[in-house]
């Protein structure tokens, strides 16, 4: 992107689109506001360039790049950035380290597959986005948040025992498949001796 003038380089969260089943604009759009990084795999770089989003990067495969080169002038200044096996979310996160950014929104990555990507937390704050939800790590032991009153799962391997203190009172969940928790209005505080994800309404159907 051409225009930094708020942030200083690398510094807002980088967005990274794998997938836009269940995406609109709308619900993109929000996350544009500091002109981020935009990397978009292949499948997707159509739909988000009729979206009129300005792309950075293409992550695509030796074919994908001799069929579509003219994207490199109609785009102008989006670059390519290669990926083998369909590796894109790989090829995306270890490009946006080596950039020196610290955070970054996936966008339409299978929420079920977040446990694979711990050992990329020590260099990037990861949030993602599986629509409806998106999800984001506490990888610390703690974690404190205000909700104006909200559904959220609790993602963690099954078996994990996660704390939720809300107004004074403490409970204890033992994570299973798609545990969810009703919190009220105020701060809620999570904790656990593992890293776990909450996950958030962020669009209604």
């Amino acid at each position: 992107m051409s225009s930094h003038h708020f942030v200083k380089e690398q510094q807002e969260p980088a967005l990274l689109i794998l997938n836009t089943i269940g995406f609109g604009y709308e619900s993109i759009a929000p996350l544009l506001e500091w002109s981020p990084t935009v990397l978009v795999a292949q499948e997707e770089v159509h739909t988000v360039i009729s979206w009129g989003i300005k792309i950075d990067l293409i992550i695509a495969d030796m074919d994908f790049q001799k069929e579509n080169y003219s994207l490199l002038e109609e785009q102008y200044p989006v670059k390519f950035l290669g990926v083998s096996d369909e590796n894109f979310l790989d090829e995306g996160l270890q490009y946006l380290i080596a950039t020196k950014h610290g955070s970054v929104n996936v966008i339409g990555f299978n929420h079920q597959q977040v446990f694979g990507l711990e050992a990329m937390l020590s260099f990037l704050d990861l949030v993602v986005w599986d629509a409806p939800m998106r999800y984001f790590p506490v990888k610390n032991g703690a974690f404190k948040k205000w909700f104006a009153g909200a559904s959220l799962q609790l993602h963690a391997p099954e078996g994990t025992f996660v704390e939720v203190q809300e107004n004074e009172e403490n409970q204890i969940y033992a994570i299973t498949y798609a545990t969810f928790i009703e919190v009220g209005e105020g701060f809620v505080t999570f904790k656990s001796n593992k890293v776990f994800w909450i996950g958030d309404f962020v669009m209604d159907y």
